[in-house]
């Protein structure tokens, strides 16, 4: 959907375009009135740090439950640590992805995004998707690829160079779903609910995809978003942060506020869904990235999302006349394709459900 029938815009790609311009293109030039807060201010308190190796003992720390929830409701998600993910092996999935951007543009291009070059599919190596020549852009360049389930894996789309790179994806993948799975377990008992309960909103046809984030350095920081504010379609969403640099922004209170970085800790994240299947008691945080002059960035993104044909409302036990419903019910493709457009506009879809 672009500004004339049947015309589609297809951005540059940002990893070329930064080694021939000195300047942005206007396309990327954020509204001078959003500029003021691109520096971001620093937390007033730290974010909390969740020890997962605590919340899956047997005795089951309460401490850690109790600051799980106090995260979750204050910021939206936490850091976590005692994940189970050596730093050896996580520096191995940070060098698949730098190797894989260290490829000759060529070579990138057989993983394109693009159908014939005249249309856009969510798999795939390029930029998320135009709808529109007055839509302000990205200074980000990604590979997209759906890793659960794996009847749904196109491996075509999987980068063959570096060789090691199918294999540690595959584990990462593994091993990330149970962090998800120890995660939404409490989560659902914090609300009362069976432990299972929001794991099995991810069943054999839900979708995880994992997005390969990667941000040049930009000419102009204080002008240029990495990705535009947003919130997650998701149920939870997992990230693996580069920690040589910084660059994710927390919004609260009106506030923009700077991620800390914390080593070999992955940040996790509660999405739409979540906040629409708690009737709000979670809520799915806008955030945003911000570029840097002289460093590039990255970030492997795990989103867990709920089966396409599968419809979203706040779970019936959390609705009563003190907590009344608050959403409208959506199948979760349509939200995801209203997602993507709203994304575009720079608008949240999530304020499209509120009742």
């Amino acid at each position: 959907m672009a500004d004339e029938p049947g015309k589609i815009v297809i951005p540059s790609i940002v990893q070329e375009l930064v080694a021939s311009v000195h300047e942005p293109p206007s396309q990327y030039v954020v509204r001078e009135q959003d500029r003021h807060t691109m520096a971001g201010s620093e937390m007033p308190e730290p974010i909390p740090i969740i020890d997962l190796s605590r919340l899956s003992a047997s005795d089951n720390s309460a401490d850690e439950v109790i600051k799980l929830q106090s995260a979750l409701e204050n910021w939206g998600l936490f850091l976590a640590v005692g994940h189970g993910m050596e730093p050896s092996f996580l520096g191995e999935v940070m060098k698949v992805m730098r190797e894989f951007y260290k490829l000759p543009q060529e070579d990138k291009q057989k993983y394109t995004n693009l159908v014939d070059g005249k249309g856009f599919r969510m798999e795939g190596y390029g930029n998320d998707v135009v709808i529109s020549e007055k839509q302000t852009l990205d200074w980000c360049d990604r590979l997209y690829l759906v890793v659960e389930p794996e009847s749904k894996r196109i491996y075509s789309m999987w980068p063959t160079h570096p060789p090691s790179f199918r294999d540690i994806l595959s584990e990462y993948t593994v091993r990330c779903r149970e962090i998800a799975n120890l995660v939404l377990g409490n989560l659902a008992k914090l609300l009362n609910l069976h432990e299972d309960y929001f794991i099995n909103t991810l069943n054999e046809n839900a979708m995880t995809y994992a997005r390969f984030n990667y941000y040049p350095h930009c000419p102009k920081p204080d002008q240029v978003f990495g990705l535009k504010p947003h919130t997650d379609a998701t149920v939870t969403t997992i990230v693996f942060i580069d920690e040589n640099v910084s660059g994710l922004q927390l919004q609260k209170g009106g506030v923009w506020y700077n991620v800390p970085i914390v080593p070999n800790a992955l940040l996790v994240n509660t999405g739409d869904a979540m906040e629409i299947l708690s009737n709000g008691f979670f809520k799915s945080p806008v955030h945003r990235v911000v570029t840097n002059a002289e460093k590039e960035r990255m970030s492997l993104v795990m989103f867990y999302t709920m089966d396409p044909e599968s419809e979203i409302e706040p779970v019936p036990e959390l609705v009563d006349e003190k907590r009344p419903r608050r959403y409208r019910k959506i199948k979760t493709k349509d939200y995801m394709k209203e997602l993507f457009e709203t994304f575009a506009r720079g608008t949240l879809v999530i304020d499209t459900v509120k009742i």
